[in-house]
Formats: C-alpha cells, structure tokens, sequence
C-alpha cells in the first residue's frame, strides 16, 4: 500500500488527524476517550467504557465507525440474553437443512451495551469472540469479520441485578476508559447542537483494508529495550508478591496486573507513538497509556478503601 513503513506511518498520522477532525464535528469534547478508543482499535484491542447514562457512549461508536467506514452493531445487554442472541442459531430451511443464520456479533465494530446487566454465561461467549475473533456453534467454526473491535459499556451507578465481569473477564479489555461529564462550555455547545435541526454529514476516512494495514503496520514499530524493560516492570511492580513492589502496593493491592498488561503497554504506547509523529515509542508513551490500561487489573483491598485510596492514585505513584 505504501512503499516503505516509514511512509505508511506518516500517513498514519495524516488519516489519524483527519479522523479525530471528523469525529469532532458530531462529539463536542471527549478528546481523550476518542484518542484511547482509537489507539485500542489501531492496536487489535477491545475497550470498556464506564460512565454515567447519557454522555454519548453510544453516538461516539456510532459516529468512529461511520467515520472508519465500518459496519457496527450495537448489543443492549439484558437478563435475559442467551449467547444464541448474540452468536447466531441454526434454523430449519425449507429443504429440512439446518442453516445458521448469523446473529449481530457479525460486524467490524460491536457496542455491547450495560455488559454487567446480562449473565456470564453470555459475558463469556462475546469474551470468547474477542480473544479468538470467531465462534463455535453446534460443532461449526464461523470466523469474525475483520477488523473486529468490541467496545462495551458499564453503568457504575446501579448495582442491582448487574453481574460484574470477573478480574480474568476485564483483562481481555485493553483499555478501561472513564467517561467523564462535559465541561460547562461543552454542555452548552451539546444543547445547542442536538436540539436543532442541523443534520451533519461524516465522511469515511478510512476502509477496512485500510484499517487492517495500520494495525499491522503498528505491530511492526521497533521498540528500544530500554522501554520494553520499563514496561515489564511497571506491571510486576503492581504485583504485591514481588519483591520490588513498593510498600504502597504491598500495603494497598491484593491483585496486580498479569503479562497481557505488559503486551498491552507495548502494544497502546506504539499506537501514542505512532499518533504523534515518532518512529519508535519511549518511555512517556508508556506512562501516557498506563493508566487506562491498568485500572481494571489491579484490586485493591479494604485498607485501600478505608483510607480513600483510588486505583488511579497508587498507579500514578507506582509511575
């Protein structure tokens, strides 16, 4: 597509600004939570979003997969989903055959919408789909359209008849990332903006072969020992069993985070790299990405609680 990686990563950044200018003519704000969902899509991950009803989950999926060119379908979590729903099911034809008929997990881009209101039993075949980027049924191997990104949803506020994703679960999600409220500003600019009748019009930046390219692309960025190194021991040094942890950790965390953190730090800091014009990443790129990447590894326990320390807090003292 390109003639050498060098310039497949300058184009890179090129497409990556056009997006981000596209995305930014439908989601007022955001920036941050736009720039980790795309670093997880460009680097082959899965991203879980946690917030508050009615800050735009839902668009912003919408209006990143209109603006990738991808198809996408969204998923509303309830009771009583059966992982048939979501995967397919075989039906009789006409000619007394079974045929599978595709269920919506069949899309480049999937919003699984409250992933804690359905039971594990469906958590664990969408969790199987991810890692493996296919599903199983009645014996039968079907493969996932590519490129296939899960973005799911969580609802902090309500517990009650919600089934929390295990520690194991969460791990399969590169990036947890927080959504926050808007700015005074840019509730104002929202107002505005959804209660007219001004309809805007996204572009497609980017297609599916296109996408799949700069994945691969990302994949072959070298990285210097030095920040592989750093990498490594950010995460052992979250584990309170290890003798370099730091007292806080030892003192605060019962569960550190495992090596698909390690691959995850590489993998998100070659994408933050790459988005601003370097050839390799260093050591800020690992610290820029720590923190959405290790929220939902680490358990704290109840002295952490007691005393009001966040998750956020010790992983920024650790870096």
């Amino acid at each position: 597509m390109y003639n050498s990686d060098v310039e497949g990563l300058d184009a890179f950044v090129q497409k990556y600004n056009v997006l981000n200018q596209e995305i930014g003519k439908v989601i007022v704000g955001q920036e941050a939570v736009i720039k980790e969902v795309l670093i997880t899509i460009f680097s082959k991950g899965h991203c879980l979003l946690v917030g508050v009803p009615g800050l735009a989950k839902t668009l912003l999926v919408n209006t990143i997969s209109d603006a990738l060119g991808l198809n996408f379908n969204r998923i509303q979590f309830t009771p009583d989903l059966m992982p048939s729903d979501i995967i397919g099911s075989e039906i009789l034809d006409e000619t007394k055959n079974f045929k599978f008929i595709k269920g919506p997990l069949f899309a480049n881009i999937i919003l699984a919408d409250e992933i804690n209101r359905t039971p594990p039993k469906t958590q664990a075949a969408l969790l199987e789909a991810m890692q493996e980027k296919s599903v199983t049924t009645a014996g039968q191997r079907f493969e996932l359209d590519k490129p296939f990104f899960v973005l799911a949803t969580q609802n902090p506020i309500e517990q009650e008849g919600t089934y929390p994703l295990p520690e194991a679960q969460l791990d399969r999600f590169m990036f947890n990332v927080w959504v926050d409220y808007p700015t005074y500003e840019e509730e104002l600019q929202i107002v505005e903006n959804t209660t007219s009748n001004s309809a805007v019009k996204l572009n497609s930046i980017l297609n599916a072969e296109e996408i799949i390219y700069f994945q691969d692309l990302i994949r072959r960025i070298p990285v210097p020992k030095n920040v592989l190194e750093y990498a490594v021991k950010l995460s052992v040094k979250t584990r309170a069993t290890d003798e370099t942890a730091p007292e806080l950790v030892k003192k605060f965390v019962s569960w550190g985070a495992g090596p698909r953190a390690s691959q995850n730090l590489i993998l998100a800091a070659k994408c933050h790299a790459a988005i601003n014009g370097k050839y390799s990443p260093d050591i800020e790129d690992v610290q820029a990405v720590a923190i959405p990447i290790l929220r939902h590894r680490l358990v704290r326990n109840y002295m952490a609680e007691a005393e009001g320390y966040s998750i956020e807090r010790i992983i920024k003292e650790i870096l």
